[in-house]
């Protein structure tokens, strides 16, 4: 099996709940809407809406906000490339595996701006091969074709195999599955009580990156 690996980026490679958090106390203190709403907006955003539209639909409702949907989730898409972070430890990571001749990419599904923006501030723009976003290429995880891309973009082909790591178990396990990839899961606790097919399953990225690594020993 060729050394190809992919990596999600929300809550894999950077830790988008904690970035979120930020945002949402600072939305608050802008708006004077006070601690009971970074609890209801925090509740929001764990029921996991598709899409964030859905979710500014309905914190502009539940406020009675005179800023469009549109306009919020803007503004959102802005600040948050700024707000987010990758370890050291992680792009470390990267870097050693790269060195030791895996090629590594970025799948991630998202707005172009937004995680654009992330992948560039964060250094992780120069710390993998290739990156395919959803938002840019119309394609979104699982579908097969933007594992595609970020492989080809990485100078390898889903043919020869290759590994998927995230904690999406439809978009990043399955999706990966699905691409004939094997599969890491990063188990943050937000799928209780679901199954799974992953070949692993780690709590972190880092350890996942050190069974690739032990992999190419």
């Amino acid at each position: 099996m060729q050394r190809l690996a992919l990596f999600d980026l929300d809550n894999t490679l950077i830790d988008l709940d904690s970035a979120f958090q930020i945002w949402v106390r600072e939305f608050a203190g802008e708006r004077g809407l006070g601690r009971e709403a970074v609890d209801w907006l925090i509740a929001l955003d764990r029921e996991g809406f598709p899409h964030r539209e859905v979710f500014f639909t309905k914190l502009r409702e539940h406020f009675v906000l005179p800023d469009s949907v549109k306009d919020l989730w803007h503004d959102y898409r802005n600040r948050m490339p700024h707000l987010v972070r990758c370890r050291p430890e992680v792009l470390d990571g990267l870097a050693e595996l790269r060195a030791n001749g895996w090629m590594v990419g970025i799948v991630t599904n998202g707005t172009a701006d937004n995680q654009l923006g992330k992948i560039q501030r964060t250094g992780l723009a120069e710390a993998v091969d290739a990156y395919a976003l959803s938002g840019v290429e119309g394609i979104r995880k699982p579908e097969t074709g933007l594992f595609e891309i970020a492989a080809k973009r990485c100078g390898a082909s889903l043919t020869g195999g290759g590994w998927m790591i995230g904690d999406h178990l439809v978009a990043d396990i399955g999706g990966g599955q699905a691409a004939g990839l094997r599969t890491i899961w990063i188990d943050r606790r937000t799928w209780p009580d679901h199954e799974h097919t992953a070949d692993h399953v780690v709590t972190d990225v880092l350890r996942a990156m050190d069974i690739l690594y032990d992999l190419g020993e």
